[in-house]
């Protein structure tokens, strides 16, 4: 088994909020994460797959396929957008980085044709990341 991982980067705008919780108990959960008016990060998705090398093409994905894919199903969606207000799906989920990494495996997940996917690994910050490798449900897009 082969593992290979692109790497894209995004700019995008949240704010850490329940929608089941009051303003002043999302204010002690999140604290200044938590402003209403938000605040930004510049992302880095570390998105790996994992297959068998095709014998005719010497590879199980073509870059291309993937970067098109990235593009498609994550870029064009949270670039320079405003999470919360911007992706149905954290209208009612916070908007963690956790939360982040299980949405975008969403998105990828059934693209994968010629592959599998592995692990989707989402910084937040430089010393900040989560990694995520899917799970039965189908619930995060």
């Amino acid at each position: 088994m082969i593992y290979l991982t692109r790497r894209v980067e995004f700019s995008a705008a949240h704010t850490l909020s329940n929608p089941a919780l009051s303003p002043e108990e999302n204010q002690r959960l999140f604290g200044k994460c938590g402003n209403p008016q938000g605040h930004g990060h510049n992302y880095v998705l570390e998105v790996t797959v994992r297959g068998e090398i095709d014998e005719k093409s010497g590879f199980f994905i073509n870059l291309e396929t993937l970067k098109q894919m990235l593009q498609e199903e994550v870029i064009d969606h949270l670039d320079h957008k405003n999470i919360n207000l911007e992706i149905e799906f954290f209208k009612e989920h916070v908007a963690t980085c956790e939360n982040m990494a299980k949405w975008i495996w969403g998105r990828l997940a059934g693209r994968m044709k010629s592959c599998e996917l592995h692990r989707v690994k989402l910084f937040e910050t430089r010393n900040n990341y989560v990694e995520y490798y899917g799970d039965d449900r189908q619930d995060v897009c």
